[in-house]
């Protein structure tokens, strides 16, 4: 720490990373970003993989680390970044993610109905932008796609954005799993622009190959684990219960004021933008400390589903290639039934389908662009005996079945 405009944080995967501006030092302070803290990247996954308790704010100054890198790098090649735009990029990526509600994509859609996590850190962008007087204004357009550099928005949302590049990274070394390990170090060494547009040259297209491969693999080995698949879907069914309860007159709250807000009063998310502070209150401990006192409420499959996942007794879960037989699931709740003595309805908090899926590399979303040595330009899926093809690019699909006591 050299002086109050200058910090050094040490990172366990990339060493120190450097805060060299007042700027972003006050951006790191702000109570809202702070919150990152207490938000898990990961989730559930610790209930499988121990070392995967690394926060959102871990995640968020990673990759603000790689886009150092990348906008350096950039720059050695001869590619115009202005040191504006370079603070632009910096804050925009430690901004990505500030809209991530408790345990992130999980309850995604559940406290907030129809309200993704890319609005909310829009908004709360906007709010800080005008707490710092307009300052936020080029991050706020590199985010949105409105500044007149694509380049530097691929690098916060893209194919080889230093987002994905950070949480493969990150999730790999806490999990423990080598399979996503991947060469990000060299991913930027091979980055390049050309008519604004990033792209990768010819010397790394194995690179971004295992890159892409090593995220397929940490889909099915890591995120979607039956295991995680497991506790997210029964947080879920948690959260479905309690509301159900209370918008049939039971008496239920949660341990927090904000938390309590939004299980109360479902249409706020309709007017979130006048409850942002409400929202920014909430973590990963409003919602687990809840839960944690829900094991004791009278209603039988809250307190089961409550209990099931503090003690991690979790719904036995299967996964096949196709969708289950309604006779099948059928069989499954009527056993339920009479072993608990609980309703059809109830039992549907129990027993219940639903499908994953993770797509390799879809080159509609965006393509990856490889620029060749001759200048010629090919999407990486049409470069000569490419392992990513385009029949990669179709959903890996699988459906699966949540199940208690089977």
């Amino acid at each position: 720490m050299a002086s109050s405009s200058r910090k050094i944080i040490n990172d366990p995967v990339y060493g120190f990373i450097t805060i060299d501006d007042p700027l972003l030092l006050q951006v790191i302070a702000h109570p809202y970003y702070q919150r990152l803290r207490r938000v898990h990247q990961m989730a559930f996954a610790s209930l499988v993989y121990p070392g995967a308790v690394h926060s959102r704010l871990h995640h968020s100054l990673g990759a603000y680390h790689l886009m150092c890198c990348a906008l350096a790098e950039l720059k050695s090649k001869g590619i115009e970044i202005t040191p504006e735009e370079a603070l632009g990029a910096k804050i925009a990526i430690l901004l990505h993610d500030i809209g991530h509600g408790p345990f992130s994509h999980a309850l995604e859609y559940q406290l907030l109905k129809n309200v993704p996590h890319e609005d909310l850190s829009l908004l709360i962008m906007h709010q800080l932008n005008a707490e710092l007087d307009g300052r936020l204004q080029t991050a706020i357009d590199i985010f949105t796609g409105h500044y007149p550099k694509p380049f530097l928005r691929q690098l916060i949302s893209g194919q080889l954005d230093v987002d994905r590049m950070d949480y493969l990274t990150r999730d790999s070394f806490f999990s423990g799993v080598s399979e996503g390990a991947i060469g990000y170090d060299r991913i930027l060494k091979m980055l390049t622009v050309v008519k604004q547009e990033l792209m990768v040259e010819e010397k790394g297209i194995y690179t971004i190959e295992k890159f892409l491969v090593s995220r397929r693999l940490m889909y099915w080995q890591v995120y979607l684990h039956k295991t995680v698949v497991s506790a997210e879907k029964t947080v879920v069914k948690i959260i479905e219960r309690a509301k159900e309860l209370i918008a049939g007159g039971t008496t239920l709250h949660a341990s927090t004021p904000g938390f309590d807000f939004f299980l109360q009063h479902p249409e706020a998310s309709e007017a979130i933008s006048e409850h942002l502070d409400k929202f920014c209150m909430m973590d990963d401990y409003d919602v687990l400390s809840t839960i944690k006192n829900w094991m004791f409420h009278p209603d039988p499959i809250l307190s089961l589903l409550c209990r099931s996942l503090v003690e991690r007794r979790l719904l036995k879960v299967k996964f096949q290639q196709h969708p289950f037989d309604a006779a099948y699931i059928q069989t499954l709740r009527n056993n339920i039934c009479g072993k608990l003595q609980i309703t059809m309805p109830e039992a549907a908090y129990l027993v219940f389908t639903g499908e994953a899926s993770n797509t390799t590399y879809d080159p509609t979303e965006e393509e990856i662009n490889i620029l060749f040595k001759d200048g010629t330009i090919k999407d990486i899926s049409k470069v000569d005996n490419a392992l990513i093809q385009h029949n990669l690019s179709r959903p890996m699909k699988k459906f699966y079945i949540c199940c208690y006591g089977c």
